[in-house]
Protein backbone atom coordinates (compact mmCIF):
# COMPACT_ATOMS: atom_id res chain seq x y z
CA UNK A 1 0.00 0.00 0.00
CA UNK A 2 2.45 2.27 1.33
CA UNK A 3 4.91 1.61 -2.44
CA UNK A 4 1.28 2.42 -4.36
CA UNK A 5 0.87 5.73 -2.64
CA UNK A 6 4.82 6.77 -3.24
CA UNK A 7 3.92 5.54 -6.96
CA UNK A 8 1.20 7.77 -6.81
CA UNK A 9 2.76 10.50 -5.36
CA UNK A 10 5.48 10.61 -7.49
CA UNK A 11 3.30 10.12 -10.99
CA UNK A 12 1.28 13.60 -9.59
CA UNK A 13 4.33 15.33 -9.18
CA UNK A 14 5.66 14.43 -13.14
CA UNK A 15 2.30 15.68 -14.05
CA UNK A 16 2.28 18.83 -11.82
CA UNK A 17 5.98 19.55 -13.20
CA UNK A 18 5.29 18.44 -17.41
CA UNK A 19 1.95 21.08 -16.99
CA UNK A 20 4.04 23.49 -15.66
CA UNK A 21 7.17 23.30 -17.90
CA UNK A 22 4.48 22.82 -21.59
CA UNK A 23 2.57 25.67 -20.38
CA UNK A 24 5.67 28.07 -20.30
CA UNK A 25 7.15 26.65 -23.48
CA UNK A 26 3.89 27.33 -24.90
CA UNK A 27 3.43 30.93 -23.84
CA UNK A 28 7.21 31.70 -24.77
CA UNK A 29 7.43 29.88 -28.10
CA UNK A 30 4.08 29.35 -29.63
CA UNK A 31 1.84 25.96 -29.12
CA UNK A 32 2.84 24.42 -32.12
CA UNK A 33 6.40 24.94 -31.82
CA UNK A 34 7.27 22.58 -28.99
CA UNK A 35 7.75 19.65 -28.93
CA UNK A 36 7.51 17.20 -26.79
CA UNK A 37 10.98 15.98 -26.02
CA UNK A 38 11.50 19.83 -25.55
CA UNK A 39 8.67 19.64 -22.64
CA UNK A 40 10.00 16.53 -21.17
CA UNK A 41 13.67 17.88 -21.05
CA UNK A 42 12.24 21.20 -19.73
CA UNK A 43 10.30 18.88 -17.01
CA UNK A 44 13.91 17.15 -15.37
CA UNK A 45 12.49 14.12 -17.33
CA UNK A 46 14.82 11.64 -18.69
CA UNK A 47 12.33 9.97 -20.72
CA UNK A 48 11.37 11.99 -23.66
CA UNK A 49 8.22 9.66 -23.90
CA UNK A 50 6.90 11.17 -20.36
CA UNK A 51 4.63 13.33 -21.91
CA UNK A 52 2.69 11.53 -24.10
CA UNK A 53 2.47 8.55 -21.09
CA UNK A 54 1.44 10.99 -18.63
CA UNK A 55 -1.00 12.91 -20.81
CA UNK A 56 -1.79 11.40 -24.40
CA UNK A 57 -2.03 13.46 -26.91
CA UNK A 58 -1.03 17.20 -27.58
CA UNK A 59 -4.94 18.18 -27.57
CA UNK A 60 -4.95 16.44 -24.42
CA UNK A 61 -2.11 18.01 -22.41
CA UNK A 62 -3.76 21.46 -23.84
CA UNK A 63 -6.98 20.36 -22.55
CA UNK A 64 -4.91 19.38 -18.75
CA UNK A 65 -3.71 22.84 -18.98
CA UNK A 66 -6.90 24.86 -19.15
CA UNK A 67 -8.66 22.67 -17.06
CA UNK A 68 -6.24 23.25 -14.30
CA UNK A 69 -6.70 26.68 -14.40
CA UNK A 70 -10.52 26.84 -15.69
CA UNK A 71 -11.26 25.25 -12.04
CA UNK A 72 -10.11 28.11 -9.36
CA UNK A 73 -11.44 30.70 -11.83
CA UNK A 74 -14.80 28.91 -11.86
CA UNK A 75 -15.06 28.59 -7.49
CA UNK A 76 -14.04 32.80 -7.65
CA UNK A 77 -17.07 33.19 -10.04
CA UNK A 78 -19.72 30.95 -8.19
CA UNK A 79 -18.79 33.24 -5.36
CA UNK A 80 -19.29 36.54 -7.22
CA UNK A 81 -22.61 35.26 -8.86
CA UNK A 82 -23.89 34.19 -5.59
CA UNK A 83 -23.08 38.13 -4.09
CA UNK A 84 -24.61 40.12 -6.87
CA UNK A 85 -27.53 37.76 -7.22
CA UNK A 86 -30.37 38.95 -9.75
CA UNK A 87 -27.96 42.43 -10.31
CA UNK A 88 -29.49 44.73 -13.12
CA UNK A 89 -26.29 46.31 -13.40
CA UNK A 90 -24.48 45.83 -16.54
CA UNK A 91 -20.86 46.51 -14.30
CA UNK A 92 -21.63 43.58 -11.89
CA UNK A 93 -21.69 41.24 -14.36
CA UNK A 94 -18.96 42.13 -16.56
CA UNK A 95 -16.93 41.82 -13.11
CA UNK A 96 -17.61 38.65 -12.69
CA UNK A 97 -16.16 37.36 -16.65
CA UNK A 98 -13.12 39.55 -15.69
CA UNK A 99 -11.98 39.27 -12.19
CA UNK A 100 -12.23 35.46 -11.75
CA UNK A 101 -9.03 35.81 -14.40
CA UNK A 102 -6.85 38.66 -12.96
CA UNK A 103 -7.41 37.35 -9.17
CA UNK A 104 -6.21 33.63 -10.34
CA UNK A 105 -3.40 35.53 -12.18
CA UNK A 106 -2.84 37.61 -8.79
CA UNK A 107 -2.48 34.41 -7.04
CA UNK A 108 0.02 32.51 -9.07
CA UNK A 109 2.58 35.29 -7.93
CA UNK A 110 5.05 35.90 -10.65
CA UNK A 111 5.98 35.34 -13.55
CA UNK A 112 2.95 33.58 -15.44
CA UNK A 113 2.09 32.09 -18.11
CA UNK A 114 -1.19 31.09 -18.73
CA UNK A 115 -2.62 34.57 -20.19
CA UNK A 116 -0.79 34.50 -23.18
CA UNK A 117 -1.31 30.74 -23.53
CA UNK A 118 -4.84 30.94 -23.40
CA UNK A 119 -4.38 33.77 -26.40
CA UNK A 120 -2.77 31.57 -28.15
CA UNK A 121 -5.41 29.33 -28.44
CA UNK A 122 -8.36 31.74 -28.56
CA UNK A 123 -6.62 32.56 -32.02
CA UNK A 124 -6.41 29.38 -33.46
CA UNK A 125 -9.47 28.25 -34.82
CA UNK A 126 -9.31 25.16 -33.98
CA UNK A 127 -8.02 25.17 -30.63
CA UNK A 128 -10.45 28.02 -29.16
CA UNK A 129 -13.12 25.70 -29.69
CA UNK A 130 -12.05 23.36 -27.67
CA UNK A 131 -10.46 26.17 -25.12
CA UNK A 132 -14.05 27.58 -24.81
CA UNK A 133 -15.29 23.21 -24.37
CA UNK A 134 -12.93 23.18 -21.03
CA UNK A 135 -13.34 26.70 -19.78
CA UNK A 136 -17.19 27.92 -20.42
CA UNK A 137 -18.59 25.88 -17.44
CA UNK A 138 -22.45 27.17 -16.11
CA UNK A 139 -20.72 29.86 -14.24
CA UNK A 140 -19.98 31.33 -17.61
CA UNK A 141 -23.24 30.55 -18.56
CA UNK A 142 -24.94 32.03 -15.99
CA UNK A 143 -22.71 35.17 -16.10
CA UNK A 144 -23.42 35.76 -19.77
CA UNK A 145 -27.34 35.43 -19.45
CA UNK A 146 -27.36 37.64 -16.76
CA UNK A 147 -26.04 40.16 -18.88
CA UNK A 148 -27.74 39.50 -21.29
CA UNK A 149 -30.83 40.31 -19.40
CA UNK A 150 -29.33 43.72 -18.93
CA UNK A 151 -29.84 44.56 -22.38
CA UNK A 152 -32.80 43.24 -24.04
CA UNK A 153 -32.94 46.01 -26.07
CA UNK A 154 -29.91 45.18 -27.98
CA UNK A 155 -30.00 44.25 -31.14
CA UNK A 156 -28.70 40.77 -31.95
CA UNK A 157 -26.07 41.36 -34.59
CA UNK A 158 -24.91 44.41 -32.32
CA UNK A 159 -25.07 41.72 -29.26
CA UNK A 160 -22.65 39.78 -31.20
CA UNK A 161 -20.31 42.18 -32.38
CA UNK A 162 -19.84 43.53 -28.60
CA UNK A 163 -19.61 40.37 -27.74
CA UNK A 164 -16.85 39.85 -29.84
CA UNK A 165 -15.24 42.86 -28.66
CA UNK A 166 -15.47 42.38 -25.06
CA UNK A 167 -13.89 38.95 -25.53
CA UNK A 168 -10.45 39.93 -27.48
CA UNK A 169 -10.02 42.60 -25.13
CA UNK A 170 -10.43 40.81 -22.34
CA UNK A 171 -7.81 37.89 -23.16
CA UNK A 172 -5.16 39.94 -25.39
CA UNK A 173 -5.36 42.39 -22.83
CA UNK A 174 -4.62 40.37 -19.30
CA UNK A 175 -1.82 38.67 -21.90
CA UNK A 176 -0.38 41.92 -22.78
CA UNK A 177 -0.14 42.30 -18.99
CA UNK A 178 1.31 39.33 -18.66
CA UNK A 179 3.84 39.96 -20.92
CA UNK A 180 4.80 43.08 -19.75
CA UNK A 181 4.91 41.76 -16.21
CA UNK A 182 7.76 38.51 -17.85
CA UNK A 183 9.71 40.97 -19.53
CA UNK A 184 9.90 43.63 -16.47
CA UNK A 185 8.57 46.78 -18.45
CA UNK A 186 6.16 49.17 -16.73
CA UNK A 187 2.47 48.69 -16.69
CA UNK A 188 0.02 51.20 -15.93
CA UNK A 189 -1.90 50.16 -13.31
CA UNK A 190 0.60 48.40 -9.96
CA UNK A 191 -2.00 45.66 -9.40
CA UNK A 192 -4.23 42.96 -11.21
CA UNK A 193 -6.57 44.31 -9.19
CA UNK A 194 -6.17 47.84 -10.57
CA UNK A 195 -5.81 46.56 -13.87
CA UNK A 196 -9.84 44.62 -13.67
CA UNK A 197 -11.05 47.87 -12.78
CA UNK A 198 -9.77 49.41 -15.99
CA UNK A 199 -11.21 46.13 -18.31
CA UNK A 200 -14.36 46.42 -16.45
CA UNK A 201 -14.51 50.09 -17.33
CA UNK A 202 -13.71 49.68 -21.16
CA UNK A 203 -15.57 46.21 -21.71
CA UNK A 204 -18.72 48.20 -19.72
CA UNK A 205 -18.80 50.90 -21.72
CA UNK A 206 -18.46 48.84 -25.20
CA UNK A 207 -21.71 46.98 -24.07
CA UNK A 208 -23.46 50.49 -22.95
CA UNK A 209 -22.41 52.41 -26.24
CA UNK A 210 -25.07 53.89 -28.32
CA UNK A 211 -26.33 52.51 -31.54
CA UNK A 212 -25.44 54.08 -34.46
CA UNK A 213 -28.07 53.16 -37.26
CA UNK A 214 -26.91 50.98 -39.98
CA UNK A 215 -26.97 53.37 -43.22
CA UNK A 216 -28.60 51.73 -46.12
CA UNK A 217 -26.58 52.35 -49.23
CA UNK A 218 -28.05 52.82 -52.50
CA UNK A 219 -26.23 50.73 -55.53
CA UNK A 220 -24.76 52.47 -58.06
CA UNK A 221 -26.23 52.60 -61.08
CA UNK A 222 -23.66 51.44 -63.90
CA UNK A 223 -22.96 54.20 -66.36
CA UNK A 224 -24.35 53.89 -69.73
Amino acid sequence: MADRTARADRSESTRHLILAAAERLFAEHGVFAVSNRQISEAAGQGNNAAVGYHFGTKNDLLRAIVRRHADPMNEVRLRMLAEIGDSRLVRDWVACLVRPGTRHLAEQGGPTWYARFAAQLMADPVLREMMIDEAFGPSLTRTVDGLNRCLPDLPLPVRLERGDMARHLLVHMLAERERALADGAPTPRSSWDDYATGLIDAITGIWLAPVTPARRTTPRRSAR
